[in-house]
């Protein structure tokens, strides 16, 4: 692996004489939070599921975190350009309406009191992201893009049909939120 500091490459060609340089591909993360075994809960990891297997462009990446926000957090502080969360919100639609918000730096605090604890086992995206923010990680822009939950009680495997109908329009809605991103355009937010 090269160091983020060195040049990908030198020479001709590369930025030396003649030659146009070489930039590396923007670095997004998109990924599934949620628990599978809570109903719709499970809709990030099905998004993310169907978008794996997908062709992706070059420097994106997926991941299903689950309930796993430590992992997450740590995966997010490798470096990405941006992160789009896949994850449930109530907003008050109905259920299967699908959401796109952008995240403001400065409204996470990142701010950790002496004594002050963040429980690794209880880390949702708000907890990872006031985390990353606060070991300076943050991975440029962050998108999340949700979901209107119709039951994640009680337990049990499956979606609800209202947001199973919405999980293919999350994955266009999530690659066109990508290709936003990859091209530096604002990310529309609903």
């Amino acid at each position: 692996m090269i160091p983020p500091d060195e040049p990908l490459a030198t020479g001709r060609g590369a930025g030396g004489e003649g030659g146009a340089s070489i930039t590396p591909e923007m670095q997004v993360l998109v990924a599934g939070v949620g628990n599978a075994w809570l109903r719709d809960d499970g809709f990030g990891g099905e998004v993310v599921r169907r978008l794996a297997e997908r062709d992706l462009p070059p420097g994106v990446s997926v991941m299903d975190a689950g309930t796993g926000g430590l992992d997450l957090a740590y995966e997010v502080m490798r470096g990405y350009d941006a992160l789009v969360l896949v994850d449930l919100t109530r907003r008050g639609g109905e259920p299967g309406t699908l959401y796109v918000m952008e995240v403001d730096e400065g409204d996470v605090d990142a701010d950790i009191e002496d004594g002050q604890m963040i429980d690794p086992h209880a880390m949702d995206p708000q907890t990872v992201l006031r985390f990353v923010k606060a070991v300076q990680g943050w991975p440029g822009t962050v998108v999340v893009v949700a979901c209107e939950p119709a039951d994640v009680e009680p337990a049990g495997p499956g979606l609800t049909p209202q947001v199973a109908a919405s999980v293919d329009r999350a994955v266009e809605l999530v690659l066109g939120t990508v290709g936003e991103l990859r091209e530096g355009r604002p990310v529309r937010s609903d």
